[in-house]
């Protein structure tokens, strides 16, 4: 349908998109009868167990036909029991014992946050109001969630609305911002930044530093350097601040582990998920807290000042439940640690064979690729030459959706692809996405020029 003629507000107004009319596997269709590979997992990370799964979608109809939506403030469900049961036991890090189930990734965050203050407040240390985040990173859409996040160019134009937060460096070896250039091995003097901050602005002001243990969106694929969620986990012990692991992207095996944070044996104290929870089927996201952070509140007020209207909605926590069971039972966790280290191995052979590719990163089946002019000085290209997006729309043309990233630098400058596709993925489909993308890369490079 024309840009003209849609009454939707898409995210380009000037652009015409296809139109999808059925997904099987890891594989989209559109109207007119192309077929695209999704590289991406949706936007971006979300499909899980890929598209058309008859489990998940028998398990969706038998809750509709049962119970589609019930009153939280007055009753349970078996599906929010049964779901929070299956992330506690099976999914989340020792320690972990309570779920509050949400509607995304930005709710899941901004009630993480939310939960924190009250901590703070109910054991007397109500002046802990203060978030600190990281540049770099994305933390969701609302106006809080910009804040705390790092993305320079989705906070610019809401920059004089959004409430105060304090930002560090983000932890990011192949364009270190406190060196100016590469760090390997990284000295972690990105993780010494926190501990000068809270004693600024006096840890009693602190409440909670907020972290994506692999920089997703913003950054692409940009995981943690050895050492670095240790250092921070101490420092914040060390000062009474909580840890919040922005796990929206990375949780529910993306990485390999079940959560990322698995990768370095670290433990916050809240976990902020969504995205791969429900695989896309259904709009649901959930913080996962430690037992006794909510004895404190139950044992104060007793009840978290936070609630949504879908929070713990039936569908979606049936449909959850059904997604983590797949991913249990197919044994999709390691499946991303083993396809994505052959995915990985193969981007890096096109790293050797194009030379605007100047860096592949990430764990597991989110893996990141940044493109740059001059790979010697890791020069990026012009913001207006859009290279990063030229190369999605290449992908497209060729049936592989990517996930084109811009801003990587500096928030205005670099561009950057990221690849996270359904774990259900096959080591002959990760071949077809490389060889889509090593036809795209050679044509967008022709196009530029030297």
């Amino acid at each position: 349908m024309g840009s003209g003629a849609t009454r939707v507000i898409h995210r380009n107004l000037n652009h015409t998109y296809p139109t999808l009319v059925r997904g099987e596997g890891v594989y989209l269709w559109d109207a007119d009868g192309n077929r695209y590979l999704d590289g991406s997992g949706g936007s971006a990370a979300v499909t899980s167990v890929g598209h058309a799964v008859p489990e998940i979608v028998d398990a969706i109809a038998r809750q509709a036909a049962e119970l589609a939506y019930a009153p939280t403030h007055a009753f349970s469900t078996r599906a929010i029991e049964d779901c929070a049961r299956l992330i506690v036991e099976e999914f989340a890090p020792p320690g972990f014992g309570k779920v509050w189930f949400v509607s995304g990734g930005s709710e899941a965050v901004e009630n993480a946050v939310k939960m924190a203050l009250q901590f703070h407040r109910e054991r007397g240390e109500g002046t802990r109001q203060v978030v600190i985040g990281r540049w770099g990173s994305y933390h969701g859409s609302t106006l809080g969630t910009l804040a705390w996040g790092g993305n320079a160019g989705r906070r610019r134009p809401y920059a004089l609305a959004l409430p105060h937060a304090e930002h560090i460096s983000p932890c990011f070896p192949y364009r270190c911002w406190l060196r100016g250039k590469a760090c390997p091995p990284c000295d972690l003097s990105c993780a010494d930044q926190l501990e000068r901050v809270i004693r600024q602005v006096g840890s009693e002001n602190v409440a909670a530093f907020v972290v994506e243990p692999v920089v997703g969106a913003t950054l692409g694929a940009v995981p943690a350097a050895p050492g670095y969620l240790a250092a921070v986990r101490e420092t914040c012990d060390r000062h009474g601040v909580l840890l919040i692991a922005d796990e929206v992207m990375t949780g529910f095996g993306r990485t390999g582990r079940n959560f990322a944070v698995d990768h370095w044996g670290v433990i916050p104290d809240l976990i902020a998920c969504a995205k791969g929870i429900a695989g896309g089927y259904a709009p649901l996201g959930a913080v996962i807290a430690r037992p006794e952070f909510v004895d404190q509140v139950r044992r104060g007020s007793g009840s978290f000042a936070i609630g949504h209207t879908a929070a713990g909605n039936p569908l979606s926590c049936a449909t959850g439940t059904a997604v983590l069971r797949f991913i249990r039972d197919r044994g999709l966790v390691r499946n991303a640690a083993e396809v994505g280290a052959h995915l990985r191995s193969n981007l890096e052979e096109l790293k050797d064979r194009h030379p605007i590719v100047g860096d592949v990163r990430g764990l597991g089946l989110l893996l990141g690729m940044e493109l740059v002019r001059d790979r010697v000085t890791r020069t990026s290209f012009p913001p207006e030459m859009a290279v990063a997006k030229r190369v999605g729309s290449a992908t497209l043309a060729r049936g592989l959706v990517s996930y084109p990233g811009t801003g990587t630098v500096d928030g205005s400058s670099g561009d950057h692809l990221l690849y996270a596709p359904p774990l259900t993925i096959t080591r002959s489909q990760a071949d077809e996405l490389v060889e889509i993308l090593d036809e795209s890369l050679a044509a967008v490079t022709e196009m530029i020029g030297p």
